[in-house]
């Protein structure tokens, strides 16, 4: 799990959420001390939402625009947590997908074509599922596949280790920007598989 962001600003709230706030300090009010049933008080909620007039949604919608500028400006201000981070080298061999990756690039076209208004997380749950019902046989081309990269990707990095990190010059600054791109993906990646390796 990634720790949390000390720093990071608050999330901004909706005028749903305020409004559901509000109910909340309501209640308190009228029964000091008295626990809610958080599902009804929520179904309670949304029915008066849904039957309140425009005007009186204002109210909140204003709530939620201003804790949304406060938001936006503290984001601008924020600097994500990459204090402690590496600059990785854009010519540093790219780390190999994993078997269930192999296998995700391969399926998730297939699954997004069935199931077109599937969400990525749905996608990635669903896929997490298949690949736990395979059996040994049928993951085994995966696994092969990861292998021969992850020999590949280990000659790589001997090769550049031994060169000393060289080749740092216009050319790569030049192609920096794509292979910053590339980074996040690879940072996605490796999410995935850690949530993979965990089950």
């Amino acid at each position: 799990m990634a720790k949390s962001d000390v720093g990071k600003p608050k999330g901004k709230m909706s005028a749903y959420a305020y409004f559901v706030k509000t109910c909340r300090e309501e209640h308190n009010k009228k029964n000091p001390g008295v626990s809610v049933n958080f599902a009804e008080f929520s179904k309670k909620c949304s029915e008066r939402w849904k039957v309140m007039s425009p005007k009186e949604k204002t109210k909140f919608e204003d709530m939620a625009k201003q804790d949304k500028a406060r938001y936006d400006q503290e984001m601008m201000s924020y600097n994500p947590g990459k204090r402690g981070r590496k600059k990785k080298d854009p010519n540093a061999p790219r780390r190999p997908p994993s078997g269930f990756l192999l296998f995700c690039a391969e399926r998730r076209p297939s699954i997004k074509a069935q199931n077109p208004g599937m969400g990525i997380g749905d996608i990635a749950k669903k896929l997490g599922e298949m690949w736990n019902n395979m059996s040994d046989s049928e993951k085994q081309p995966f696994l092969s596949e990861a292998n021969k990269l992850k020999d590949k990707y280990q000659k790589e990095v001997a090769n550049y280790k031994r060169k000393g990190k060289t080749g740092s010059g216009a050319s790569a600054s030049k192609s920096k920007s794509k292979d910053d791109e590339d980074d996040d993906d690879e940072e996605e990646d490796d999410d995935e598989e850690d949530e993979e390796e965990d089950d």
